[in-house]
């Protein structure tokens, strides 16, 4: 964090330096020797990025260690019989999210998306996830069904899959829970 930190600050000290020693009317056209300048603050900010990107991902691994993490998807196969409106998702009858879907959404479900709908933590033991499914079904109808799953939290991370899959021999979706291994 204080490296990130200390990137940060030179790069906007190099700037504000850069900027103060020049007159305005002359910022329209670099002298030579300052894009060596300009090739170093370039290089900062590529740093500053990578930092972030770091830092994100060190922010995941404490707010979620693999001893608690539960990671919840959705994915969508075909869409022929149900059109996804929202769903809602319960952990130990707790409501962990809900989600509204936009067509867009939907559409990028439909070409092979997966959608992270919840990361959390969870302690080790039996638990109840119960998904619930809104949308329309065939002809138009209004649709509400769920899937419920009963898993075992292990001290590594979880991850389930909630999937919408076209029938096609009963012209209905189905709606199941998958666990990763």
């Amino acid at each position: 964090m204080k490296v990130l930190l200390n990137i940060a600050f030179s790069a906007l000290f190099l700037c504000s330096q850069v900027y103060a020693a020049e007159p305005a009317g002359k910022r329209a056209a670099p002298r030579p020797d300052m894009r060596g300048l300009d090739n170093q603050i370039q290089d900062l900010k590529k740093q500053v990025l990578a930092l972030n990107r770091d830092l994100f991902i060190l922010e995941e691994e404490l707010l979620f260690p693999a001893t608690t993490q539960i990671a919840v998807f959705l994915s969508v196969d075909v869409g022929e019989f149900f059109k996804l409106d929202s769903v809602q998702l319960k952990i130990d009858d707790k409501v962990v999210t809900s989600y509204l879907y936009t067509d867009r959404e939907i559409d990028a479900l439909h070409r092979g998306g997966v959608q992270r709908l919840h990361v959390g933590n969870l302690k080790t033991g039996k638990h109840q996830l119960v998904a619930t499914f809104v949308g329309k079904g065939p002809r138009g109808r209004e649709y509400r069904r769920g899937a419920t799953l009963t898993f075992e939290k292990q001290l590594d991370a979880k991850y389930l899959e909630l999937q919408i899959v076209d029938s096609e021999s009963r012209r209905q979706p189905e709606f199941k829970v998958k666990e990763w291994e």
